[in-house]
């Protein structure tokens, strides 16, 4: 009898993974304080258009609960030394062929090159487990950080509007 392996084209068990300093793993109920304390930052909620301002503990609730239906999956970037929150990877199945990711790094944080060991990290989970579908991401041209830090790892600018205000699509590792 020929047994058939179960089609996974969703994020809902996306692995986690283990870089040099942070463990990125996804987001669960019990993290939702972490989260909201990381997320509700000026700085955050106004970069990142579906975060609404202020970020409560239902909203982050209702973030990790949007896991379980596996298009969308949020994966938290914890310091291995402490167990701090830096960071949130997250990664959305987008039609048949496209897998977005998008990513916040808390205030401290920033400019200590997290979210390039996380992102990174989420990039070779991602072309492992999705090898033909293509991976993007939408960035403001003048978020200068995240844009360097795209490029950085490899995303080119496809030229196309995103379907976000003010945003651009990347398609990480082709050329265009």
């Amino acid at each position: 009898m020929f047994l058939r392996r179960p089609f996974r084209d969703n994020l809902a068990d996306l692995p986690g993974l283990t870089t040099e300093r942070l463990e990125i793993t996804a987001l669960a109920p019990g993290d939702a304080e972490a989260l909201r304390r990381l997320t509700d930052d000026p700085a955050i909620t106004g970069a990142v258009d579906f975060l609404p301002d202020p970020f409560t503990l239902a909203d982050a609730e209702a973030m990790i609960a949007s896991g379980r239906r596996g298009r969308d999956r949020f994966l938290g970037a914890w310091v291995r030394a402490d167990h701090t929150l830096v960071g949130v990877v997250g990664a959305h199945l987008r039609g048949e062929g496209a897998v977005e990711i998008g990513y916040w790094i808390g205030g401290a944080a920033r400019g200590r090159g997290f979210g390039a060991e996380a992102v990174s990290g989420i990039l070779a989970v991602l072309r492992r487990r999705f090898p033909r579908r293509t991976i993007v991401a939408e960035c403001r041209p003048g978020n200068i950080a995240s844009w360097g830090l795209l490029t950085k790892l490899g995303f080119r600018d496809t030229g196309d509007d995103g379907h976000r205000p003010g945003r651009r699509v990347m398609v990480w590792g082709q050329t265009i």
